[in-house]
């Protein structure tokens, strides 16, 4: 990766950061903690801000160490943060951190990826308009089922944290199921669900790496296309599409425009010229 620029930012400055993002001369990793909300139990003393950290830390170290695919890194990063705290938490419980995880490695002449739930990875084709996007919809999908309540009520009220809470109790009995969605926790089988693939780096001209914090600018709130959001990563920074995402956040504070869990999420944006 010849140029590498990347922005994090929390929802609120009052709480940590549950995203993580790190990089290698060869490999990027980038991972958004499936925030618990207030009144809901995981069953983890060390919460999800740990749990994205821990894991991200672990799998940035082992790409710098294997060249091995990238589900097997993922499957072995899952248990031994599995193993730094099964024995003070309850790793079974439904609601025991996750993440999602966007992986992205040269190696040699190719690029290999790997993407399990819903951050994206989205890749500048040479010689083609249209960038390749690639994010893990599986949890949107099911989550149509159960949103209709939460989303018809005003972000930031009472009834909204309560549906809020009844949603994402409710998605927990489909997490890391057949027929559900994927996500890291504690169950290193949910690695071989990720979306992988290899294309020659030679036809790739950047990456992006954003969590859906960031990537709501395109898939939530249709303010632009992954092509407008790759040439404002390009021109200005990733620094510059999380302020775009801040000020669409806060045009929308009740979430009549744009219906969604959180009024605010932590955004993380990464971008590298290849």
């Amino acid at each position: 990766m010849r140029v590498v620029t990347f922005a994090t930012e929390p929802a609120s400055p009052d709480r940590p950061n549950e995203d993580f993002i790190a990089a290698t001369p060869d490999a990027v990793v980038l991972l958004d903690g499936a925030g618990t909300p207030a009144g809901s139990e995981s069953g983890c003393t060390h919460g999800v801000a740990w749990y994205a950290r821990t894991l991200g830390s672990t799998l940035i170290a082992s790409l710098t160490q294997s060249a091995g695919p990238l589900t097997g890194i993922l499957a072995e990063g899952i248990k031994a943060t599995t193993s730094l705290h099964d024995f003070t938490c309850d790793v079974n419980h439904p609601g025991s951190p996750s993440a999602t995880v966007v992986i992205l490695r040269r190696t040699g002449d190719d690029l290999d990826y790997l993407v399990l739930a819903d951050s994206v990875l989205v890749l500048d084709v040479i010689g083609t308009e249209d960038p390749i996007t690639i994010t893990d919809d599986r949890e949107g999908q099911v989550g149509k089922r159960y949103r209709t309540t939460m989303d018809a009520l005003d972000s930031g009220t009472p009834d909204h944290a309560a549906a809020l809470r009844a949603y994402v109790e409710a998605m927990r009995a489909h997490r890391n199921h057949n027929g559900g969605f994927w996500v890291a926790s504690s169950d290193p089988l949910a690695a071989e669900q990720a979306l992988t693939g290899t294309l020659p780096a030679d036809q790739i001209r950047a990456a992006a790496l954003l969590s859906d914090g960031a990537s709501r600018l395109v898939d939530r709130f249709g303010l632009a296309t992954w092509r407008q959001a790759l040439d404002i990563l390009d021109q200005d920074g990733p620094a510059e599409l999380i302020r775009q995402v801040r000020e669409a956040e806060r045009s929308d504070v009740t979430g009549w425009r744009w219906p969604r869990g959180k009024t605010f999420d932590d955004a993380t944006a990464f971008h590298a010229l290849l």
